[in-house]
């Protein structure tokens, strides 16, 4: 089980693949992501530079997988709307470039999986989707789409978009004839529909089984005594509470109420009030943290708000918080830096969710073809 990690960030498709995974090659452009990578998994697999100056030539060996989580800015509900003409979004292009080489010298990837948010499917009216699946199709392979929600498998919600490819002289694996939930979501089939004809005919529905109860929730992951945050002075905390709408402080008094430790996520969003803009304070109690995004400014930040009986406490999210809802274990090697923290699981890949498609999807295609690769040299 070997692969390469485009966009690698701070390696967690790496952390999600496992150790039975053998990491060949990694890449991404972040000086500060690639050192955190470093830190964790040795500096022998990174390469810190733009994609656009990798040379698939002198990448090692073949790899069996090709993992690419490439930049979601630009197709992003919240972006500026490029697409994959965007300068960030758009390094998908050199990143196919890349695997059009490496087939071209008979090192095509059984498997290659890319992993993006769900506006993905709609960006540019679906063209930005369509460019997608026709570059995996020129490349020579089988693909389709799922969406998974990282609260299956940690208390997040993180709903994310994963293309994966299989080579077409290769047999796909866990799939099935007809869409499945909760993989196939209503976005992804009329994303479908949309495809043309020769497209359609290289469409596959990936099958993988759903995960049982998760065993965690928000609370489950809060620190007492957090190193990167403090708590807020009680002034604060009534300042928070005090650009609440009558709606989210009711659901403030029914945590009151539980009778437990309830752990709320809050933002806060720019909403019109008699059609003018003011900063609300929006709180959940659904033992699911909100989903984790890059800061950029105060308002990304997620804070969480403590409600025990008639006590509230409030505070930013943790660094080490941000790392657990990824999925990371806290031997995990977080950046000094809260900004640099919370950029860094705010642009990663659910751990667990990795391992999930691991599992169900990429090893039981590598494993069977590896077997049959074997039985035709013996």
């Amino acid at each position: 089980m070997s692969f390469y990690e485009f966009f690698a960030g701070g390696g967690m498709a790496r952390a999600g693949l496992g150790p039975k995974w053998e990491c060949l090659f990694a890449n991404d452009f972040d000086k500060k992501k690639g050192a955190t990578y470093a830190r964790n998994w040795g500096d022998r697999d990174i390469v810190v530079d733009d994609i656009r100056n990798i040379d698939p030539l002198e990448l090692p060996e073949t790899a069996n997988l090709v993992w690419g989580s490439f930049p979601c800015q630009d197709l992003s509900l919240a972006g500026g709307g490029a697409g994959l003409k965007g300068d960030r979004s758009g390094t998908f292009w050199p990143f196919i470039e890349i695997l059009d080489e490496l087939a071209r010298n008979g090192r095509a990837p059984k498997v290659i999986a890319v992993e993006n948010v769900v506006g993905t499917l709609t960006s540019h009216k679906g063209k930005d989707f369509v460019a997608i699946c026709d570059a995996l199709h020129g490349l020579g392979y089988g693909f389709g789409a799922i969406v998974v929600d990282a609260s299956l498998f940690v208390p997040q919600s993180r709903p994310r978009l994963f293309v994966i490819g299989v080579r077409q002289d290769l047999v796909a694996r866990g799939t099935v004839s007809e869409p499945q939930t909760p993989w196939h979501t209503p976005a992804i089939k009329r994303a479908y529909e949309t495809l043309p004809q020769v497209l359609k005919d290289s469409w596959l529905w990936w099958s993988m089984p759903t995960p049982g109860a998760r065993k965690q929730d928000f609370r489950d992951l809060i620190e007492e005594n957090p190193k990167s945050v403090k708590w807020h002075t009680a002034r604060e905390t009534r300042d928070l509470l005090s650009m609440m709408s009558d709606v989210n402080l009711a659901k403030v008094e029914t945590a009151k109420l539980a009778g437990v430790r309830m752990v709320g996520g809050v933002y806060k969003r720019t909403r019109f009030h008699h059609g003018i803009k003011v900063q609300r304070a929006e709180v959940r109690f659904d033992n699911i943290a909100g989903c984790l995004r890059t800061p950029a400014g105060g308002s990304s930040r997620q804070l969480i708000l403590v409600v025990e009986g008639g006590s509230i406490r409030s505070r930013l999210i943790s660094s080490r918080e941000t790392a657990r809802l990824m999925g990371l274990p806290d031997s995990y090697k977080l950046p000094d830096g809260y900004n640099e923290a919370y950029h860094l699981t705010g642009d990663g890949v659910a751990v667990p969710v990795v391992r999930h498609l691991a599992k169900h999807i990429f090893e039981p295609i590598i494993t069977h073809a590896t077997a049959k690769e074997k039985a035709i040299e013996v």
